[in-house]
């Protein structure tokens, strides 16, 4: 009796533990992850480009989820699901600018912030080797009133932005960083609230590339500017006094789908409101102002 009992116990023991398995599934290994950006300073770059994110895994990029920002800066997603492998190798993080649609998997030569990881999260700048490379921290600019392609005339003056030194030669007046591929300058002038260009450019001692409103009687000198003695746009009146004005450099994206300035804007310069012809006036860093920043955590 006693061998029967015992084996009745083991055979209820051995069930109960079969139908406790069984009741009792195993929970699968979770294979992605979870990115999150918080990132501020970025704008809307209208309905043809996006921003796309990019894990850099064993010195590759892997896609991390594209996303626009509405007018007030706000990202449309923020978190975004990534496998849990690429997450954890993930050694930097690059943001892009992208066509919208875009058929290339690959990233797009325009980069505008970029961080190494540090544990779970990388903080991101311009500055980065992988973005821009150069926070413009160190930019100076300074620039002339004149209108040299008007032939001699002396009437106008007023009316033409030179980012020149007078002192130098002339010689430059901006000092800026290399921009790598995907980037360029451009100057601006904005008039009653209407920004203007004055052309972009990528070397601060040569001509810019187009100008559409100086003058036709002679050559303007070979830097970045433009004299508004022609073609105005709608609402505007050449020649004009550009006194009171503000001139902007700014850093614009190629190719650039919009009239307006980029969001980086290193240099501005308020112009004074008593201004004279051929003076060299320096403008300000405004660098910290219009950088974007953030962070991605993982």
């Amino acid at each position: 009796m006693t061998v029967v009992k015992n084996f009745l116990v083991l055979f209820v023991l051995i069930a109960f533990t079969a139908i406790s398995c069984k009741d009792d599934p195993v929970t699968p290994t979770p294979t992605t992850g979870n990115l999150s950006l918080n990132l501020s300073g970025l704008e809307d770059l209208g309905s043809d480009y996006a921003y796309e994110g990019w894990l850099i895994v064993n010195g590759s990029p892997v896609s991390a989820g594209i996303f626009t920002v509405d007018a007030s800066g706000n990202l449309s997603e923020s978190s975004f699901e990534i496998d849990l492998d690429d997450l954890d190798n993930a050694t930097a993080y690059v943001l892009t600018i992208e066509p919208s649609p875009d058929n290339d998997p690959a990233p797009s030569s325009v980069h505008i912030l970029g961080g190494d990881f540090s544990g779970k999260s990388a903080s991101l700048s311009v500055g980065h080797g992988s973005a821009i490379g150069d926070d413009f921290s160190s930019s100076t600019g300074t620039y002339i009133l004149a209108t040299p392609t008007d032939g001699g005339m002396t009437t106008d003056e007023n009316s033409g932005v030179w980012w020149l030194d007078p002192t130098a030669g002339p010689g430059a007046g901006l000092s800026l960083p290399t921009l790598p591929n995907g980037w360029q300058y451009e100057g601006w002038v904005v008039i009653d609230g209407t920004p203007v260009t004055t052309g972009k450019f990528t070397s601060v001692d040569e001509a810019d590339d187009d100008a559409p409103f100086s003058g036709t009687a002679a050559s303007g000198p070979p830097f970045p500017g433009e004299d508004l003695l022609m073609n105005a746009p709608a609402g505007l009146t050449f020649p004009t006094d550009l006194a009171g004005r503000t001139v902007v450099i700014s850093v614009e994206p190629q190719p650039d789908n919009s009239a307006a300035p980029f969001l980086l804007k290193p240099l501005v310069g308020n112009v004074p409101s008593s201004a004279t012809d051929h003076t060299p006036y320096n403008m300000d860093n405004n660098s910290g102002a219009t950088n974007p920043t953030g962070t991605v955590s993982r």
